[in-house]
């Protein structure tokens, strides 16, 4: 199984950030927002008597939010495929795809010809000469057997350091192992250029221009700088050398280079106009039935609350929590929930050990729009924390502020933020309507800034516009049509 392959990496959490997903609990958020890769597989129902292959895709399916029904794209998305594997070395495979509900931009593929791809990378894309080259780069690692061979290497080693730690000492096996780690990063990363190559000379032999691939990469590339921008860190810096995929700049170069020697741009399709159409109307970002983001506002229709972060926070949804982050990191929250302990008070649990350095003498009880709750600080190391508990029909939702220095007005920033905890309004619940893609036609005088003034965005509209339809700079063309999020 391939995962991950055109999906960048992200810049990394602040150590104050990583310290507040690591929280323990079993918090949830009822399985609201999607899983990020690193996370655990969601259960997954296994029927009795699947197979490996099913079970492994009904995992898939449920890491990733369950299927996306859009037969439109899926259908269109079919067509191409069946064009790709009648250019690929093995064209008797078939091959199919699934849609699945997440906003993360991702595609992979298993052994058995299922593709899946997200609505966050269909919604980057441009054209079918991208999301072409993406699908190519999958079929490339199932006719070349990638995972099948990465999993050898990783048998291999394991066999290797284990030997070397009973033959030798751990100290010695402990150095096998690193170099082992090195070796499959470096065949991981090798099998991704490979990949490329082979997918590039695919959609090339079926029709779709060869310099798609370049253009998704690139794509790529903005959006991780975009989204590290937001959170105030840096996108770029040395790679990990252990790092499986190759950096983004990487595969841009290597994959124009082999697009060039196939021939020069406006070689083959783009097909810009009918991928454009088979997307228009898809759900763009969270899903409200998961809870939904707007801008530093966080509304969970189906669960029936809305909270708010300070200023400044840009704020992010997984399955376990939200995040936020400021000022470069130096200050982050955490809003999740848990079940209430029966019998328990919420001072008994917020006193269970949950969370370390509490400061007993800060414990106070209260109230949040009417709801009860129990607030308190606490502290470890350099860092500040402030907590309250809040409890709403059956749970018990946290929200947890982490900052270095502790002012007064921090206090009450952070104060009004926990003030913000309330049942839903009719106001909130209008705002919490699917973001979807449409699809505007540029009129006579039109530019990227028109454009996304009719963007239901509010974060760097005129950049998010430009990010969409592939534009550098202002390039829209009167009578072309390009991506909006509206309403």
């Amino acid at each position: 199984m391939s995962r991950g392959d055109f999906t960048p990496r992200a810049a990394a959490l602040s150590p104050l950030l990583a310290a507040l997903l690591l929280l323990a609990g079993c918090a949830t958020l009822e399985q609201q927002g999607i899983a990020p890769e690193s996370a655990a597989p969601a259960a997954a129902p296994k029927a009795l008597g699947d197979t490996p292959e099913v079970a492994e895709r009904k995992k898939l399916i449920a890491l990733y939010g369950g299927e996306y029904q859009w037969p439109k794209a899926q259908n269109y998305l079919n067509e191409v495929l069946v064009k790709l594997a009648k250019a690929s070395d093995t064209p008797t495979q078939p091959y199919r795809v699934t849609i699945l509900n997440s906003s993360v931009v991702n595609a992979f593929a298993l052994p058995s010809g299922d593709l899946f791809v997200t609505r966050g990378l269909l919604a980057l894309a441009n054209d079918t000469s991208e999301v072409a080259a993406v699908m190519a780069h999958e079929i490339a690692h199932v006719t070349e057997r990638h995972a099948f061979l990465r999993a050898e290497q990783e048998k291999t080693a394991a066999v290797i350091t284990q030997a070397a730690k009973v033959i030798q000492n751990r100290q010695k096996g402990e150095e096998v192992e690193a170099t082992a780690a090195r070796t499959i990063a470096g065949y991981s990363r090798q099998q991704e250029f490979e990949a490329d190559k082979i997918g590039i000379g695919v959609i090339a032999r079926a029709g779709y221009d060869p310099f798609g691939a370049v253009r998704f990469l690139s794509a790529l590339a903005r959006s991780s700088e975009m989204r590290a921008a937001l959170i105030g860190q840096s996108a770029t810096g040395k790679p990990d050398i252990l790092a499986s995929h190759p950096s983004t700049p990487e595969r841009i170069a290597a994959a124009l280079q082999e697009a060039r020697q196939i021939g020069a741009p406006g070689l083959g399709d783009q097909a810009r106009r009918p991928y454009l159409t088979s997307i228009d109307g898809i759900i763009f970002g969270d899903d409200p039935s998961d809870g939904a983001i707007r801008g530093r506002k966080f509304i969970h229709p189906r669960l029936g609350f809305s909270f708010e972060a300070p200023e400044g926070y840009v704020l992010e949804n997984s399955a376990q929590a939200v995040l936020g982050v400021a000022n470069g990191g130096a200050e982050a929250l955490r809003f999740d929930s848990v079940r209430m302990p029966p019998g328990k008070t919420l001072k008994d649990y917020l006193t269970s050990g949950w969370i370390d350095g509490l400061l007993a003498s800060t414990i106070r009880e209260g109230r949040v729009n009417g709801l009860p709750a129990v607030f308190a600080d606490a502290r470890a190391g350099d860092w500040n924390f402030r907590v309250a508990v809040i409890s709403f029909h059956d749970d018990v939702y946290r929200i947890i502020f982490a900052l270095r220095n502790l002012t007064p007005e921090a206090s009450k920033m952070f104060d009004d933020s926990v003030d913000s905890f309330q049942p839903i309004s009719p106001e909130d619940a209008q705002l919490a309507r699917p973001l979807r893609l449409r699809l505007a036609t540029a009129l006579p005088g039109d530019n990227a800034a028109s454009l996304a003034a009719k963007m239901a965005l509010t974060d760097q509209p005129v950049e998010q516009f430009e990010l969409l339809n592939g534009l550098d700079g202002d390039q829209v063309k009167p009578g072309e049509i390009y991506k909006i999020v509206a309403y």
